[in-house]
Order: C-alpha cells, then sequence, then structure tokens
C-alpha cells in the first residue's frame, strides 16, 4: 500500500515537472519567434493587399528608411519601393514612432511630381509595426486647406463689401430725416439713397448666384439650347446701358449653333462679359459678340476697345471681388463678382474661360463650350406629310442667307 501511494505521488510528480518543462519549452519557443519577427525585414501577412488598395500615398520602411513596400498614390510624392525616403523630415518621423510607443503625426511639405511642381501640404502619420519596420501614410491635404481658405476668404471680402453699402444707406436715412425742411436736399438724399439700395441689391444677388453655381450638384433647366438665343438675351439685357454709355453692341459670325445647358444661366455669363465691355468702352467704341465653331467646340468671344488689363492682374480678374480698377469700379457700382459668375457658370456646362487683353488696346474674353448636334425642327412623319399635302399647291421659298458680320444688334 506504501509503495503504491509512492509511485503515484511520484506519477503526480513527474507530469507536474513534464507540464512545467514544456511551458518553459513553449515560452522560449514564442520568445523566439518574437525575437525573429522584431529582427525580421519580411513584411506582415496582409500589410501589401491593404497597401495595393489604399487611396492616400502610404510607404513601409525599415531602419535604414528604405521603402519595402508602398500603395500606388505613392509614387508621385516620389515614394518608390527600394528607394530611400526623400526628405529628412520623413526620416525623423519614421524614427521617432519606431523608438516611441504610441504613433507619431506631423504636418509637413512634400513635393509631389518634378521640381516645377509646387510642393503640397501633407499630414504623415508613422506607426511601429516592429523593431525594424515602420507604416507611414501621407494625407494631401492642400486643396482641403486652399477651399477652407477661399471660404474664410469669401465671409470676410463679403462682410468688406456688404458694409459700404449697408453704412451708406444708414448715413443717407439719418441724412434725410435731419434735412427734412429742405426738399432739395430730401429729394438729392433720396436719389443717392436709391442708389446705394440698388448696389446693395445687385451684389446680394449675385453673392446668390454665386454661391447657387458653387453649391448645385445639378443643372436645374438643362436643356439643348441655341446660341443665338443665349446671345440674344444677354444683349437685349444690356441694351439700356449700352444706350447709356453711347457703344454700340455688334453681332458676328456663325449662326445655328446649339450647346447643352441652362439658358439662363449661360446668358447671364454672357451678359456679364458684354456689360464688363461696355463698362470699359469709351463712349462712340463698339463691343462685338462673335461665334464661331472649332473643332467641337463653340467659342463665344465679347471684344472691347476699352483700356485693357495689365498681364500681371490678368490671372486674378477671376478671383472673387478682384478689380482691376478699383476706383472706376467704385464709382459704376461694380461689385468685382461678374467674373467669378462667368468662370464658374462656364465651368459648370463643362467649358472654360479665356481672356486675351493689352493695355490701351482692348480686352476679349472667350467662352468656350460643348458643341451640341442642332436638334430636328420637327419629326420626320409630319414633314412628310406637310410635303404631300402642299407639294401640289406651292413650293417653299429659300430663305434668304443671314449675315454672319457687321450686325448691330
Amino acid at each position: 500500500m506504501h509503495s503504491t501511494q509512492l509511485a503515484l505521488l511520484a506519477l503526480i510528480l513527474g507530469a507536474a515537472i513534464g507540464g512545467l518543462v514544456s511551458t518553459i519549452i513553449f515560452a522560449a519557443l514564442r520568445a523566439r519567434d518574437r525575437v525573429d519577427a522584431q529582427a525580421s525585414l519580411e513584411i506582415p501577412d496582409g500589410v501589401a493587399e491593404v497597401l495595393s488598395g489604399m487611396d492616400d500615398a502610404a510607404v513601409v520602411v525599415d531602419t535604414s528608411s528604405t521603402i519595402l513596400a508602398s500603395s500606388p498614390p505613392a509614387a508621385p510624392f516620389g515614394l518608390v519601393v527600394g528607394t530611400v525616403l526623400p526628405s529628412e523630415e520623413l526620416k525623423s518621423l519614421a524614427r521617432s514612432a519606431r523608438t516611441g510607443e504610441v504613433a507619431a503625426t506631423e504636418t509637413m511639405r512634400l513635393r509631389r511630381g518634378a521640381p516645377p511642381a509646387e510642393p503640397r501640404r501633407v499630414v504623415v502619420r508613422a506607426t511601429r509595426i516592429s523593431a525594424r519596420l515602420t507604416f507611414l501614410v501621407l494625407r494631401d491635404i492642400t486643396e482641403k486647406e486652399r477651399v477652407e481658405q477661399m471660404r474664410r476668404d469669401f465671409v470676410a471680402n463679403t462682410s468688406h463689401e456688404l458694409k459700404t453699402p449697408v453704412g451708406a444707406v444708414s448715413l443717407l436715412s439719418e441724412a434725410i430725416e435731419s434735412a427734412a425742411d429742405d426738399p432739395d436736399q430730401v429729394r438729392i438724399f433720396a436719389a443717392r439713397l436709391t442708389a446705394e439700395a440698388a448696389r446693395l441689391a445687385s451684389l446680394t444677388s449675385r453673392i446668390m448666384n454665386l454661391s447657387r453655381l458653387q453649391a448645385a450638384d445639378e443643372l436645374s433647366e438643362e436643356r439643348d439650347v441655341a446660341v443665338d438665343e443665349i446671345v440674344a438675351s444677354a444683349v437685349e439685357a444690356h441694351a439700356i446701358q449700352a444706350d447709356s454709355a453711347g457703344v454700340s453692341v455688334v453681332r458676328g459670325g456663325a449662326r445655328g449653333l446649339w450647346v447643352r445647358g441652362d439658358p439662363q444661366i449661360l446668358s447671364e455669363a454672357v451678359g456679364n462679359l458684354i456689360a464688363n465691355a461696355v463698362l470699359y468702352s469709351p463712349s462712340g467704341s463698339s463691343v462685338g459678340v462673335g461665334v464661331k465653331a472649332v473643332d467641337d467646340v463653340v467659342e463665344i468671344a465679347v471684344t472691347d476697345r476699352g483700356i485693357g488689363i495689365a498681364e500681371g492682374e490678368q490671372d486674378r480678374v477671376f478671383e472673387r471681388f478682384y478689380r482691376a480698377d478699383q476706383a472706376r469700379s467704385r464709382r459704376t457700382g461694380g461689385t468685382g463678382l461678374g467674373l467669378a459668375i462667368v468662370k464658374h457658370a462656364v465651368q459648370r456646362h463643362g467649358g472654360e474661360v479665356t481672356l486675351w487683353s493689352r493695355p490701351g488696346r482692348g480686352s476679349t474674353f472667350t467662352i468656350r463650350l460643348p458643341l451640341v448636334e442642332a436638334p430636328d425642327a420637327e419629326p420626320p412623319r409630319k414633314k412628310r406629310k406637310k410635303s404631300r399635302a402642299t407639294a401640289a399647291v406651292t413650293r417653299p421659298t429659300p430663305a434668304a442667307p443671314a449675315p454672319v458680320n457687321g450686325e448691330t444688334a
């Protein structure tokens, strides 16, 4: 009996010692695997697949800052497998993440493309994968910051522009109240008040139009529209302004061309160009509105013989609230939004607007829009029916050719 108990005790003790030894061996093997993984430069499973599907630039680098794997968007930044990180800031950030316990993040400027390309502002986040591998993700925030800056500028400029007419209305209303016993002064102040109110209404209307063009995803009234209709509507809307300024508007060029878009928006865009041309043209001169088709594009050019625009300012005339001639714009009530509206209206229609100008020789603004085929005047069946019914009665008289140049609108 005693020997049986000793044997059982020995068996239990041997099992315990064996389990302990197995545990120690297993722990040692796992520790060895961890050390090997930490010292290895092999990319962990799944990382390459993640990189291939990323929209942001991302790379895996080793301790020498050599790129071992990268996502497709990383190439434009010069982050190519087998090369070293091109920026000392990137190298320093990778080292910080590799030696630290948490991910490191930094905002920096990196060049994307060949040296002429402007540096981009990017946010870089570095995460430690192992003792020898670091994962870097680069997010380009250049456009985001540009849009945000534009928004801040727009709010600031709008507040500044609204302050002038609102202040003038307030002062004129006080002046009218104080001159209540002087009818002549009241009439003078009332006329100026009306002018400032009209300027305020024009400014708010243009701000709303510009906001609508920038915010809307789709054009609400898109259809095939005749360029003749667009030009005629724009010229008619500014006929009184042209007559008052002693400027004639001449329509020339091709007829019967069609584009796709919102006729009201396009008419307002051409009208803004005509209004500017009339505004900056001397009395007795003319403003030309020419239309032509070049390949698959319709060009609507508005030409004046005014003061022209200096070359250094031509890139800025399409900015919101920018005025090449500040004094003249203030005197005539210009808002500085007309050309910005033209630019966004044309871009919404898949086109572009360009400028040619020389000081003292005038300016030409050209709207370029995709050309579409002219729709049929009526269905073919109706045409055949009409021809059978009228063939025995009369023959249609051919229309006289429309003039292409020198027609005064």
